[in-house]
């Protein structure tokens, strides 16, 4: 049940809602009832999902596009709250929010206006900004008349110019000039040497601010220069607002997007310098939401309250606390611009679940640590069925620690961006079978196999129960493809007459249909839920003078989960510090999360038969290293040797501990694999 404040907002909206309802909602028969055509129970087994496929995907009617969605979210209850906002932590209470008709409202106006700016199908607007209800706006809206590009704000002005140029973006929307951020000034450095960017359009924090100061601050920004001056050529500026403010709120003004459409490019790791950014369609976006809703029928149900805390330029952000709860008639709560990381947000978060009656949150590992010391005493929140993880493993004595301590089960399931975002999920359902440790089943609709490929990545057979191999996922949520077209090259595997995304993640799947990771064939770097690919670190520490030869890897850390040290080879006769090397990465390193936090020189990097680089062994290396640091920290004496199991991955086999118990509390906050001898 909403607050009599959110109450008093959403009828305040109540008059236009009224006024725009009958052409943004005449959706013929009843779509709605259709779209959520099963009893919300959520899954329990394996078998429940083969029997939900018995029809064709077709026959649940799933609506056409992301814009569609949003229309059927709406027309369950107009004036009923979509989305609420606030600055600081500690404004919870304070909130603006938004009701679906007015949400719909703005994402087609923004629809509208950015047609007017001429904007077709094919072209793309690309966004740099924090979490505000304009991102959802430029989300939407863009991908209802273009294509949208998402481009994480923490990225250096070089990275930003590189993803712009590649996906010819003719459109940047980003945040106007602020203290204490620096968006304005990267995004202006960036699109000096990005010709295809014909406009920038502003949004600011200010127009949420009240009282005098937000006044002042606003007027300032009206008075800001309508052109940006740049060496190269002059581009104009328009604020958000003003860009929407005339354009019509009550219907399209073109076709809408067809479901095989690409509505949005989310960028990922890539291993040539040049930026991976993966297409996704309409339908790949609206799928990938509706299924999850049939293992989480809490965040489906409409009204339900869903906080987001994880960045609006992650997949995560976008489709599950965002796309998935508006479709359903729900209520997203973005909690300030930085979002977990805002002012105020961890020391308030449980006032925020208690005020909002949040249901369910996304985090990674770190979060539910931190939320761990944030007092709870007179505060019900009762109202949170699960939190979910998927963007990193969670350390077991973490999970056992979270749920013992607050109640609130942790539901960890697998995706990634060529997925929608999701490709399995532990059940959420009181009776279900969620297994700690496990990513769960698959989603309905989509397959998802264990393969066993050579080291060409070529298709050998399909994995026995219990082997490890290589995931591969085949179903209506997997992407188009990468934009540039030389990247696709490797990635598919035709296999029994269908097209299989070959993800590279190492898992094994059980008798039960439960998938358990062994590890990572991408060897992507996943520190605090960012990936670091650690080819762009590697590329860059290639150009010293003093190194022949470097890989980069995760080290574990008990705050972020993984941070990058680098291995590396010393060309014979050279001389070189770890002082000198930190230097130059601090100036060659394109991304600051990727720079390295240790440099380890060696004789020789360890190589496969066929001469690459065995990174496996410099992870088992690391892990290593740390039982042996922490055991050292805790005045314990012990022996460890590191194996490949074939089943569970990179296991730690630990024996002849003086203190089992002081280890094991240590090494509490790892995620790694440890057998007790």
């Amino acid at each position: 049940m909403v607050t009599r404040r959110l109450k008093d907002a959403a009828q305040q909206a109540g008059n236009m809602v009224e006024l725009l309802s009958c052409a943004l909602f005449d959706l013929g028969d009843d779509p709605v009832a259709e779209m959520l055509d099963t009893a919300q129970t959520g899954f329990t087994n394996a078998a429940e999902i083969a029997a939900f496929e018995k029809p064709p995907l077709s026959e649940h009617n799933l609506p056409r596009s992301t814009y569609e969605a949003l229309q059927r979210g709406a027309a369950l209850d107009p004036n009923a709250p979509a989305l609420s906002f606030f600055l600081k932590g500690g404004d919870y209470a304070r909130a603006k929010t938004i009701s679906h008709g007015d949400l719909l409202a703005k994402v087609t106006q923004t629809a509208n206006a950015f047609r007017k700016l001429g904007m077709g199908r094919e072209d793309v607007v690309a966004y740099v900004l924090p979490n505000l209800p304009e991102t959802h706006y430029t989300i939407w809206g863009a991908s209802a008349a273009a294509r949208v590009l998402a481009i994480n704000p923490l990225l250096e002005p070089a990275q930003i110019a590189d993803l712009l140029r590649t996906a010819n973006a003719k459109v940047l929307v980003t945040l106007e000039k602020t203290p204490k951020a620096d968006l304005w000034e990267k995004c202006c450095a960036a699109i000096e040497t990005v010709p295809s960017v014909e406009h920038v359009i502003t949004c600011s924090v200010f127009d949420w601010m009240d009282g005098a100061l937000g006044a002042g601050l606003r007027l300032a920004s009206h008075l800001r220069p309508k052109t940006l001056k740049l060496e190269t050529r002059a581009v104009p500026v328009k604020r958000f607002n003003q860009l929407i403010r005339n354009a019509p709120a009550d219907r399209l003004t073109f076709d809408a997007p067809e479901p095989d459409d690409i509505s949005t490019m989310l960028c990922t790791g890539g291993t040539t310098g040049l930026p991976k950014i993966a297409l996704r369609s309409h339908a790949s976006e609206v799928y990938d939401a509706w299924a999850l809703s049939h293992f989480n029928p809490i965040i489906s149900a409409q009204g339900t309250a869903v906080l987001c805390g994880l960045p609006l330029f992650h997949s995560n952000a976008i489709l599950v606390t965002g796309l998935l709860v508006f479709m359903s008639g729900g209520h997203v709560v973005l909690s300030t611009p930085q979002g977990y990381r805002g002012d105020g947000v961890f020391p308030n978060f449980w006032k925020i679940v208690d005020h909002f009656r949040i249901a369910t949150f996304s985090g990674v590992p770190t979060v539910y640590a931190a939320l761990l010391d944030v007092p709870r005493d007179g505060l019900d929140i009762s109202s949170v069925q699960f939190g979910a993880c998927g963007a990193a493993p969670m350390p077991v004595e973490l999970f056992n620690r979270f749920v013992s301590e607050t109640g609130i089960p942790i539901v960890e399931g697998y995706g990634l961006t060529e997925g929608a975002v999701a490709s399995s999920l532990n059940p959420t359902h009181p009776e279900g079978g969620a297994r700690i440790g496990s990513i769960g089943l698959r989603l309905p609709y989509q397959d998802m196999r264990v393969a066993i490929l050579d080291d060409g990545d070529v298709f050998v057979r399909w994995a026995e129960t219990d082997e490890a191999g290589v995931i591969v996922i085949s179903g209506p949520n997997v992407f188009e493809g990468y934009l540039i077209d030389a990247q696709n090259d490797g990635i598919w595997l035709d296999q029994d007459r269908r097209r299989w995304f070959n993800t590279g993640d190492l898992a094994r799947q059980d008798a039960d249909g439960y998938f358990w990771m062994t590890g990572r064939k991408k060897e992507l770097i996943i520190r605090g839920g960012h990936n670091i690919d650690p080819k762009i670190v590697e590329e860059a520490m290639h150009k010293h003078p003093a190194v022949a030869m470097a890989a980069v890897v995760g080290r574990p850390d008990a705050k972020v989960g993984e941070v990058p040290v680098m291995y590396f080879e010393q060309v014979p006769g050279a001389q070189v510090s770890t002082a000198e090397l930190a230097e130059f990465a601090q100036h060659h390193v394109p991304e600051r999360a990727a720079i390295p936090k240790d440099f380890i020189r060696v004789e020789a990097l360890p190589v496969t038969a066929v001469g690459k680089i065995h990174k496996v062994t410099l992870n088992m290396m690391e892990i290593n290293r740390t039982i042996q640091d922490e055991a050292r920290k805790a005045d314990v004496v012990l022996s460890v040797e590191v194996v490949q199991d074939p089943k569970r991955g990179i296991v730690s086999q630990v024996a002849h501990v003086s203190d089992r118990a002081k280890l094991q509390n240590a090494l509490s906050p790892y995620p790694f694999n440890i057998d007790w001898r």
